[in-house]
């Protein structure tokens, strides 16, 4: 994808890999950005610098991420490139309460569902369009100390290869972008064990975004070990499994918070 001219959504755009985003989209010659965050000041201050719009969004509303795509077509023109990139890292064990499981899940999984839903019937009557959806490694791999995170971002990546198989032939692009640990918010306390392959700058993780879009591949992993944990991850299970029982030992004889990484 060539995103110069391009109208593009970035939620969760206020900070983090979101403003790295909007950033290189703007390097790159797009033609409107959209900048939507929980933080609405934050949004306008980062699409005040890329020459966009931004506005306050709560992404686990199905309305709000309705009205936003309806009010960024009448204004702007159709949208190319929806970054649904919002989300969030609270709970960790199975005793978590329903109502940390249900933000958790709004927040990381519904609002790519909210945004297909009300995004693909357009894209499909014009002849395509592209969705960028970001998950985690965790949603390829695990969450050592988060059952929450590693559950709705393995949804996350489950949904992308979903709407990529159905409505390939529709002329929709997907891709998912599943890092480990960035500097961002979520690891202001430390990366925990996501941070197993260093910690990226934000600013890397959206030049990995940009590289691969312009080769329309699905998978987006600015840590390329993720690539090869997938392999040994496929190739035996079990040993895998083993594997990964071992760095959560190591991981809790350290002691570290269980901070996932965006």
């Amino acid at each position: 994808m060539d995103l110069k001219d391009k109208v593009i959504v970035v939620t969760g755009g206020a900070s983090g890999i979101g403003k790295a985003m909007a950033e290189r989209f703007h390097q790159e010659g797009a033609k409107h950005i959209v900048v939507a965050d929980l933080d609405g000041p934050g949004a306008q201050a980062v699409a005040s610098s890329v020459s966009g719009w931004g506005t306050a969004l709560d992404v686990a509303s199905e309305e709000q991420i309705a009205e936003l795509i309806e009010t960024t077509e009448d204004r702007f023109g159709s949208i190319d490139l929806f970054c649904s990139n919002a989300g969030i890292g609270i709970g960790k064990g199975l005793d978590e309460p329903v109502e940390v499981w249900q933000k958790i899940w709004e927040v990381n999984t519904l609002s790519h569902v909210f945004a297909a839903k009300h995004l693909i019937p357009r894209m499909k009557q014009r002849g395509g369009g592209y969705l960028l959806n970001t998950a985690s490694a965790a949603g390829l791999l695990s969450q050592i100390g988060s059952v929450t995170y590693a559950v709705t971002k393995h949804a996350a990546v489950a949904l992308a290869e979903w709407i990529a198989i159905t409505h390939g032939r529709d002329g929709i692009r997907v891709s998912v972008l599943c890092p480990q640990a960035v500097r961002t918010a979520m690891t202001a306390g430390g990366p925990g064990v996501a941070g197993v392959d260093g910690m990226l700058e934000p600013e890397v993780v959206a030049q990995c975004v940009v590289d691969t879009l312009a080769e329309e591949r699905f998978l987006v992993l600015p840590h390329p070990e993720v690539g090869e944990y997938i392999k040994r991850k496929a190739n035996d299970y079990d040993r895998w499994l083993r594997g990964m029982m071992r760095l959560q030992d190591v991981y809790i004889e350290a002691d570290k918070s269980p901070v996932p990484g965006s």
